[in-house]
């Protein structure tokens, strides 16, 4: 890798990683402030919301913010095509979720959903307006900026939520909490980026964005209808509290394997589509993040899994008790997920949105048949179990059949790369599980937990010599060398 590449990638990472657990640590201290003063019921209400705002969303963008970041070409007037499509069709979906509000109370039999679904759903129409502002940032690599805005929001939102709840506004604390993340990221995004449309809507530009978004739009949409139809079938099937106790384990986990994957994924992108046409040089820095998403994710998601008792007593109290089991089937659902996105992240810097939308629909017709089978079985857990098995043993292999296509780079190439990290992570959650069974204080079986998992796999890594953990160091150490006073670095007495 290059000087000038590897310092984009390694500040683009940082910044990110900043951005995303600064703003991730602050959400998860007010979630769990939130969790207590809520029940699963209130959270569960919001829940029922995922599928549509899930699919909501898909509809405003599109597809088209990822086909201004491929192209290399892009202009003014593609980058002002793609705002009035947002707004346009935020305006759209919004009105269309108003209008259909009271269907969407009925069918869950919650009859505040009407107004909570009208109230919340205007966050659609405020993010659509600074959404195109925001891509510029990723395109520019500028996640610095990105960090000051998602941290602000997160903050002055939490606090929001929190007076909200504390005051006894029940569910209403979390759509607040909601609009205000939305709002604040507005203001501050015209504020630091201060962009606005050059030009008008260009129907030249419409043709050759759509002609790679479209794919991506439909293979998107399955993708978000299979992440989202779970919630729908469990609020409707079981209880508003039942899907309170699946987002709370879905949430812990995605706390945990959105934050590596979504940082590594979004600066890999951008910057992988800059050298989309040197193939050995491609190839050679997507088997480096390959081997970096394993070394982060693994041992994160198998320590997640071995400590969640202590975890959810310790942290929202026995009343979120039901959602342990659901917490630890479900991080082998998301153990993979770094992997699978960078495969789809290759195909996607090739240009070929065409393979990443039969991948999903082969994908997706195995998911939903496993899904299915698990609904007719009537149980939470069949659901969460269904989940991992397709993650594990489909989604995994699938994702990698046309890497092999495209780069020569299969699934048994990155097995290869990978598989140390899986091993030893998997050792580490066979000791976190024993700790907890072991140390009945809650608290002291979680820092136990966590201390002796990471520095076990750190050691573990560091004795194999795995390439990531050596890479990490060689970039962690020096920064830190110069933020650690020098005195504490010094040899000398």
């Amino acid at each position: 890798m290059s000087t000038e590449l590897k310092d984009k990638a390694v500040n683009g990472v940082a910044w990110t990683m900043v951005e995303r657990y600064s703003g991730q640590i602050v959400q998860f201290v007010i979630s769990v402030i939130l969790a207590r003063m809520l029940t699963p019921t209130e959270y569960g209400l919001i829940g029922m919301l995922a599928i549509f705002i899930g699919l909501t969303t898909v509809f405003i963008d599109g597809g088209f913010s990822s086909a201004l970041v491929q192209r290399k070409d892009r202009t003014d007037g593609d980058i002002s095509t793609v705002f009035y499509i947002n707004v346009g069709m935020a305006v759209m979906m919004y009105l269309l979720l108003f209008v259909t509000a009271p269907w969407i109370a009925e069918f869950y039999n919650q009859a505040e959903l009407t107004s909570i679904v009208r109230i919340y759903c205007l966050g659609l129409v405020i993010s659509s307006l600074t959404s195109t502002s925001g891509i510029l940032l990723v395109i520019n690599l500028d996640f610095k900026t990105t960090t000051k805005i998602s941290l602000s929001a997160a903050v002055i939102s939490g606090i929001v939520g929190i007076v909200m709840a504390y005051t006894g506004w029940g569910v209403w604390a979390l759509v607040g909490q909601s609009l205000g993340s939305c709002v604040i990221s507005a203001l501050l995004t015209v504020y630091f980026v201060r962009w606005y449309p050059k030009s008008g809507f260009s129907k030249e530009s419409f043709r050759r964005l759509f002609a790679f978004s479209s794919k991506l739009f439909v293979a998107t949409m399955i993708s978000t209808i299979y992440d989202n139809i779970t919630g729908a079938v469990i609020g409707k099937q079981f209880s508003a509290a039942s899907l309170g106790y699946y987002n709370r384990a879905y949430g812990f986990n995605s706390l945990v394997n959105s934050n590596i994957t979504g940082v590594l994924g979004r600066v890999s992108y951008p910057l992988l589509s800059q050298i989309q046409d040197q193939e050995d040089r491609l190839r050679q820095i997507y088997k480096r993040y390959i081997q970096m998403s394993a070394f982060l994710t693994f041992p994160l998601l198998m320590i997640l899994c071995g400590v969640a008792k202590p975890l959810v007593l310790f942290l929202l109290t026995d009343k979120w008790g039901d959602s342990i089991i659901l917490l630890q089937i479900l991080s082998f659902s998301f153990l993979f997920d770094g992997v699978i996105v960078s495969n789809l992240n290759l195909i996607r810097v090739k240009g070929r949105s065409d393979l990443v939308l039969k991948l999903e629909i082969i994908k997706k017709a195995v998911a939903f048949t496993i899904l299915g089978i698990a609904i007719a079985m009537d149980s939470i857990l069949a659901i969460c179990i269904g989940k991992a098995i397709y993650s594990v043993f489909f989604a995994l292999y699938l994702n990698t059949y046309y890497t092999k296509k495209l780069m020569g780079y299969g699934f048994r190439d990155q097995f290869s790369d990978f598989g140390s990290y899986l091993f030893v992570s998997l050792c580490v959650l066979a000791v976190c599980l024993l700790l907890s069974y072991f140390i009945t204080d809650s608290l002291t079986a979680l820092l136990t937990g966590v201390i002796f998992g990471l520095c076990a796999y750190a050691l573990a890594c560091k004795y194999l010599g795995l390439y990531a953990y050596i890479e990490f160091v060689s970039i962690i150490g020096p920064k830190l060398q110069r933020i650690v006073p020098k005195k504490f670095c010094s040899n000398k007495n």
